[in-house]
């Protein structure tokens, strides 16, 4: 429990009062001096006790779409025997601030309140720890306490609808090589090698096995199958931020349709960030939590990060997703390496020239660019 400043302001106005009418010998300063402390001696008996209550809180839903409505579900219940003066319930999201006034509790009692959280940017939102606080009337003093669970809210980037398009090399061994980051699921044969400790048994090759004079087992892998890469600027000077944000909900929409649909998809930044996972809902959401959290960087690197020019796997299609600016130069790297290469351009046109071997979208916003590369993929 601990004076506001306007109860500190009372204490030391009323001190200073009763000092004044014991100097001059006025008895109505003295009586106002004894009005003002007795107003504080009373808020300090008011909110001398805490409130003693269990309080729970949900998020529903606890991921959701810049824009789309999300609430907060908050349980107080008094577990005391003794009934429970009103009190107020601050709870924080991000940097907003949430106040539930929180009516009489008797014993037993259990009240419900909802409220609204903020959703109008994208990002990761740490929600809580409540503070239960219990103030006068005159609002002179106040006594307060933290309490339950820090919660997480998910702001996804918003989504437009589109298709997905999506390209590899053929599931036979023979025709392509194997990757190393391929779906499971097919049953190619690579080679026939010595059976070691850990084989299946339904994979025993019997001929190579008599002809050997030792057991020998099928060495199955999979070979590269239909997949999707989008590759994000996350560099300041050719996208602005609020060309930024355009520019990521583009790669949600892209990327959301293209994991729903079943396709392995990978999210790449210039920054060097590399995420892949699988087709799937669960992909799709973790594509989405990426995406919450992705920040712009100032740096001046090249729009092409090394992830996607070294190393085995490439192949399928690929997405750029940068500013209205750009070269064949910037995307020179890609166009041997992907068998499909789509730049989609963000921002004020700047005479972006074709790009030979690579499909060019130009626009201003995301509904824009997608719209386009629906019409594209039709």
């Amino acid at each position: 429990m601990r004076l506001t400043g306007r109860g500190i302001a009372v204490l030391l106005g009323s001190i200073a009062l009763y000092a004044l009418g014991e100097l001059a010998g006025y008895a109505l300063f003295r009586a106002l001096a004894g009005i003002g402390l007795g107003a504080v001696l009373a808020a300090v008996v008011l909110t001398l006790r805490q409130p003693q209550v269990t309080v729970q809180r949900v998020l529903s839903p606890d991921r959701v779409e810049r824009g789309r409505p999300a609430l907060a579900t908050l349980r107080v219940r008094n577990e005391g025997t003794r009934r429970q003066a009103s009190f107020s319930a601050r709870d924080s999201a991000g940097a907003a601030w949430k106040e539930v006034r929180v009516r009489q509790l008797g014993p037993g009692i259990e009240a419900t309140y909802r409220y609204e959280l903020p959703t109008s940017h994208r990002g990761r939102i740490e929600v809580g720890p409540l503070t239960l606080e219990r103030r006068d009337p005159l609002g002179l003093t106040r006594n307060s306490k933290a309490t339950g669970e820090v919660g997480t809210l998910w702001v996804h980037p918003r989504r437009h609808p589109t298709k997905t398009v999506v390209a590899g090399r053929p599931r036979h061994h023979h025709v392509g090589r194997t990757a190393d980051d391929s779906l499971r699921g097919s049953a190619d044969l690579r080679d026939v090698r010595p059976y070691v400790v850990g084989d299946e048994v339904r994979h025993l090759h019997w001929k190579a096995t008599a002809r050997t004079g030792q057991l020998m087992v099928r060495d199955y892998a999979d070979p590269d199958q239909p997949r999707l890469t989008v590759l994000l600027d996350t560099r300041t000077e050719p996208l602005p931020e609020a060309t930024f944000e355009e520019a990521v909900e583009v790669t949600a929409s892209i990327l959301f349709a293209a994991s729903t649909a079943g396709h392995r998809c990978r999210f790449v930044t210039t920054a060097g960030a590399d995420f892949a996972a699988p087709g799937g809902a669960v992909a799709s959401r973790m594509f989405l939590d990426e995406l919450c959290i992705v920040q712009q960087r100032d740096d001046r690197s090249a729009l092409v990060p090394p992830v996607l020019t070294t190393g085995t796997s490439a192949g399928g299609a690929i997405v750029v997703v940068t500013g209205a600016r750009g070269s064949a130069t910037d995307l020179a790297p890609l166009l041997t390496r992907y068998s499909s290469v789509t730049a989609i351009g963000l921002g004020p046109l700047q005479g972006v020239a074709p790009i030979l071997g690579a499909q060019v979208i130009l626009a201003t916003t995301a509904q824009e660019a997608l719209t386009q590369w629906t019409g594209v993929l039709r």
